[in-house]
């Protein structure tokens, strides 16, 4: 399996990088929840192919490192892709600190 990596700076911006692809996605176009991560793109992703995302806080610029898994990617090359990534193995502490970004998305 190749390896990706999503890199959100103070979610401003989403960086998207794989072997030979990197996209730079809008807050907008991303969705965190406590088990993974949404986005939409114009680049389809392949199912079960391992990604590594780190994330910024935008209050205080704490990093959380985290692995997953693609399990969902749906849409065309004409209206654009949906991707679906849940989160594999995440540590106690850094399953607190999502949570916490996940809390300050929503407000």
């Amino acid at each position: 399996m190749s390896a990706r990596n999503i890199s959100i700076p103070t979610l401003q911006q989403v960086t998207v990088e794989a072997r030979q692809t990197r996209l730079t996605l809008s807050p907008e176009a991303v969705v965190i929840h406590k088990g993974g991560i949404e986005f939409r793109t114009a680049n389809p992703f392949p199912l079960w192919v391992e990604m590594t995302v780190t994330l910024q806080s935008p209050q205080g610029g704490s990093k959380v490192n985290c692995s997953g898994v693609v399990i969902a990617c749906t849409g065309s090359k004409h209206m654009g892709y949906h991707v679906s990534m849940v989160f594999t193995g995440l540590s106690r502490q850094a399953e607190s600190r999502l949570n916490t970004m996940v809390g300050a998305q929503r407000t």
